[in-house]
């Protein structure tokens, strides 16, 4: 009778942590909620659109710029570079919010 051995790695918290997660930023009444969001890099952020016009999410620094985001769309982005970054919609520039990736 042969005996088999198995190995099992652990799950550690910094394997959990690693897991990407995914924020939404939702775009309605003429403003980002949450204005401040932090996320990790390799995180998923959605910016989605609920007003009735369309807008941007486009970072002062140009590191995003999601173009024109239709009414009831939405549009993602992976980030990958860490810092605080500022950002609004080029087409109203009183909406202003920042995404901060550690």
């Amino acid at each position: 009778m042969a005996l088999t051995a198995t190995a099992s790695l652990p799950v550690t918290a910094h394997d959990a942590a690693a897991a990407p997660k995914t924020y939404v930023v939702t775009i309605e009444g003429m403003q980002f909620n949450p204005p401040t969001l932090t996320v990790q890099r390799g995180d998923r952020v959605v910016w989605a659109n609920k007003d009735l016009i369309p807008h941007t999410a486009s970072a002062n620094a140009r590191l995003f710029d999601s173009h024109s985001i239709a009414a009831n769309a939405s549009w993602t982005y992976l980030p990958d570079k860490s810092g605080s970054y500022p950002y609004g919609c080029s087409f109203h520039p009183t909406m202003r919010a920042v995404l901060i990736v550690r």
